[in-house]
């Protein structure tokens, strides 16, 4: 068995990448290896997040080993984590790497810990190349990278743009496991009491926090297409602004739409999650750009349909037309796909599809991938 160090966001941090870390640290703890979670005292200054809060208000998670040892701005703090784990001689230490602001953290401790010449060094590299480019993004990432020796990705966009940076390093794709961690599935009329809706509607649900890239603006012009205003239906926004909202409510009421939403603009716990998964009748994510998304991999524990975009690794996942639609990031196109979708009753078939597709889903899939990159190292 393995002794494996996870470097990322993890509780009391919110998010779906807390959310991620502590579930495959379960996965490696349930095959008999040993986990410790290595994460922020500080993430980012208040002034650099968008969201209203960092901070997780569901319970701590059970069985969990967590250090929140690193502070992003901090490098006395990098220092001091880089020594402990050189130290400690873990088997492998695995980074959670998304943003070229945590280069040079990342990066620091990554080459203390090679010191020992024992530990392996990988990476689970969510994005290469950021969603919204920043001044200094390509060093920041060149450093941190240059400190690994190998890379998880969960997306075939991404392992191509690794390739750009480290084309003779040791990379493997596996697709994002399925997020089974938010509870059981529910009925739809249970979902929808909890959550006050009304059953004479039908709903479609945007889940996530709402930034430029996630393409809530396209949805919103699909949802005014003439054809759905006919139809009984309701879009659920569940989801914390990370942008100005201006923007979006402006085009709400250029479209005249706000009779036909659901608002949830705030970050939707942990424990609340399944309820707006269940009340949907499909989860639509019509991003303009993207790499993986850990909403397809909710959709498949509760057995959602989806419609997503041809972008990024977003349709590598969804099979058009057997558990959803991929459809172009234009608002004609997704709103003909729901049309399909309501008009044609697709939702009965497209969940008979969802248990064999999301089989190969499975976080004992990724922890053995990530255990013999870690061997050929």
């Amino acid at each position: 068995m393995a002794s494996i160090v996870i470097i990322g966001p993890a509780y009391p941090l919110r998010g779906g990448l807390a959310t991620y870390n502590e579930r495959l640290a379960l996965a490696f703890q349930e095959r008999g290896d040993t986990v410790e979670l290595v994460t922020f005292s500080l993430q980012y200054p208040n002034f650099l997040f968008p969201g209203q809060t960092q901070y997780s208000t569901d319970p701590a998670p059970e069985k969990l080993t967590i250090k929140p040892l690193i502070n992003s701005v901090n490098p006395i703090s990098w220092l001091k984590t880089g020594w402990y784990l050189k130290r400690n001689r873990p088997d492998i230490v695995l980074f959670r790497f998304w943003l070229p602001f945590m280069g040079p953290a990342f990066g620091t401790i990554a080459r203390l810990v090679g010191q020992n010449k024992q530990t392996k060094i990988l990476a689970i590299t969510d994005n290469v190349i950021p969603h919204e480019s920043r001044i200094g993004d390509i060093p920041l990432t060149k450093y941190f990278l240059a400190a690994c020796g190998g890379f998880i990705t969960m997306s075939r966009a991404v392992l191509q743009d690794l390739n750009k940076f480290e084309p003779n390093k040791l990379k493997v794709f596996h697709p994002h496991p399925l997020y089974d961690n938010f509870g059981e599935p529910e009925t739809k009329v249970a979902a929808q009491l909890k959550l006050h809706l009304d059953p004479q509607f039908n709903y479609i649900l945007f889940f996530g926090f709402i930034r430029a890239y996630k393409g809530l603006d396209i949805l919103l012009k699909a949802f005014s297409d003439s054809r759905l205003q006919e139809l009984p239906l309701k879009l659920i926004i569940a989801g914390e602004f990370y942008e100005d909202a201006q923007p979006y409510e402006d085009l709400i009421l250029e479209l005249g739409l706000e009779a036909r939403l659901v608002r949830a603009t705030t970050f939707i716990s942990n424990s609340a999650v399944k309820h707006y998964f269940c009340a949907a009748d499909i989860v639509v994510q019509p991003y303009k750009h993207a790499t993986q998304s850990g909403v397809s991999q909710i959709a498949y524990h509760f057995n959602k349909p989806m419609l997503v975009t041809d972008v990024g690794g977003l349709a590598e996942i969804i099979p058009d037309g057997k558990v959803g639609y991929v459809t172009s990031p234009n608002p004609e196109a997704i709103a003909s796909a729901l049309v399909d979708f309501y008009i044609n009753k697709q939702e009965e078939e497209f969940i008979a599809n969802i248990p064999e597709i999301k089989k190969q889903f499975s976080w004992e899939s990724m922890t053995q991938t990530i255990l013999q990159l870690a061997q050929k190292i």
